[in-house]
């Protein structure tokens, strides 16, 4: 057959493939932790009985090098929400709304967004972190991003993820609620999917958990279960911060299944694209397995979660990647998945991830390596490109403040790098050997790579200092 023809009929072969995806529009729904570690589920090899997210992964493609967009909270849900890097967005850090002026900026086109412009309905639900409005600060809210319905908290749950008493319906405040916050939050995922009877449209239901974030709760029955032991109630004691922990989790894994319950019951399980991952690794150093560093640091431990994509009849199903990927690439994907226009005259720092998903593809191809910066991380920026790991530290000073201060970011904008090391993921996972001298050629390449990316992404952010 000329090789010309061939590649008439494969390319007529993707094309109506991506007409048929197109045609077939499914429901999507985005599943987040928050603080949850690359070790924590039980499909990982964690210690928590998670026998919904198993069976998630089973349905799916489950990769084992998946990444967050940061090692932190909000930049990373920037970039999910995104595919761009965050600072890009306006966010650089943690979000802070009673001293900070950042959010995430309206600028951005989000997920929702596109999604809504398809013709979805769509629904955040759980925790946002990306930016509320004060008595004197007007900020955008999930309505202002794309969402038509929004239930959710600025930050945490609070006082804890028991009862909590600050969660905000589309922009009025609810007052305290009885319950775990991951089991409230999939009651209303719920009772919005309810009102949708008579809709024709597909949704996006975007559903982020407070789990495990502290400060932390859960059920006893539950906590008692993970106590080393014994019950640690029969006996008196105060349940350990690790059981608790684990607590959390299995009671999020079960609020999971009552959401893929009523999938099921509804008839919409089949056609819906569901991702889960967590927005940065866990604070626990024993839930990040043997990856070095935990949350708020660029070693592997700060930024590698679990990553789950499970479309029925659609995704491979039971298929473990090693490809390495991340919540960058969220967006680039779906739009792929579903035959969607990615955001014009926007430059996205993730890549699609659908030919991979969909068995056409053993490799994903990125257009740019995985890139991080977190100023107070040390290191402060990481790279990731192929099996090669580069990070280093900044060459300037920041103030000792343990919040982000907004009058940092012209230091952020146009400072360097120092102190560079290599490390080889393949061979050293734990990133122990600092392979620098032994590889200079590969050192300066990816130093030159790692230092195009941050000026592109330094000329995009904003300077909340000056506006």
């Amino acid at each position: 057959m000329p090789r010309k023809f061939l590649s008439l009929c494969l390319a007529a072969c993707f094309f109506f493939s991506a007409f048929a995806l197109a045609e077939e529009r499914p429901n999507v729904v985005i599943l987040l932790a928050d603080d949850l570690g690359y070790r924590d589920i039980g499909v990982y090899d964690g210690p928590v009985k998670t026998p919904h997210l198993d069976a998630l992964a089973a349905r799916g493609t489950r990769f084992q090098q998946f990444y967050s967009g940061c090692a932190v909270c909000s930049p990373s849900r920037a970039v999910l929400l995104t595919g761009r890097h965050h600072i890009r967005t306006g966010v650089y850090s943690w979000i802070f709304d009673a001293t900070q002026k950042s959010h995430l900026r309206t600028g951005e086109t989000t997920l929702a967004e596109i999604l809504k412009g398809a013709g979805y309905d769509t629904a955040h639900v759980g925790k946002w972190h990306l930016g509320v409005p004060t008595e004197k600060r007007d900020k955008p809210t999930p309505e202002d991003h794309g969402f038509d319905h929004w239930f959710a908290t600025a930050n945490n749950a609070g006082p804890s993820h028991r009862n909590p008493k600050n969660f905000v319906r589309n922009g009025e405040a609810v007052g305290e609620i009885e319950g775990y916050s991951c089991q409230i939050v999939v009651d209303e995922a719920v009772s919005w999917l309810g009102t949708r009877n008579d809709s024709e449209a597909p949704f996006f239901l975007n559903v982020w958990f407070h789990e495990p974030h502290a400060p932390i709760a859960a059920p006893e029955e539950i906590v008692s279960q993970y106590e080393k032991g014994g019950d640690s109630a029969k006996k008196g004691k105060k349940s350990s911060r690790s059981a608790v922990y684990s607590g959390t989790i299995d009671n999020t894994d079960r609020a999971i299944g009552r959401l893929f319950d009523h999938l099921v019951k509804s008839g919409q399980m089949e056609n819906t694209l569901i991702i889960y991952a967590s927005d940065n690794g866990s604070y626990l150093a024993d839930r990040c397995g043997d990856l070095r560093g935990t949350k708020g640091t660029n070693w592997d431990g700060g930024i590698r979660v679990p990553g789950i994509f499970a479309w029925p009849s659609k995704i491979m199903p039971g298929v473990v990647s090693q490809e390495a990927a991340g919540l960058v690439d969220v967006l680039p994907t779906v739009c792929d998945l579903l035959g969607l226009d990615k955001p014009e005259g926007a430059h996205l720092d993730g890549s699609s991830l659908a030919a991979h998903l969909l068995g056409d593809s053993k490799k994903v191809k990125r257009h740019q390596p995985l890139f991080w910066h977190l100023q107070k991380a040390r290191p402060i920026v990481a790279m990731r490109d192929g099996r090669y790991s580069l990070v280093a530290d900044p060459d300037y000073e920041l103030s000792k403040d343990n919040m982000f201060n907004e009058a940092w970011i012209p230091a952020i904008k146009t400072g360097g790098y120092t102190n560079y090391q290599l490390f080889d993921l393949e061979k050293d996972p734990n990133q122990t050997t600092n392979l620098a001298e032994e590889k200079p050629e590969l050192l300066n390449r990816m130093k030159k790579q790692l230092l195009e990316i941050n000026a592109s992404i330094m000329a995009d952010g904003a300077d909340w200092h000056e506006d």
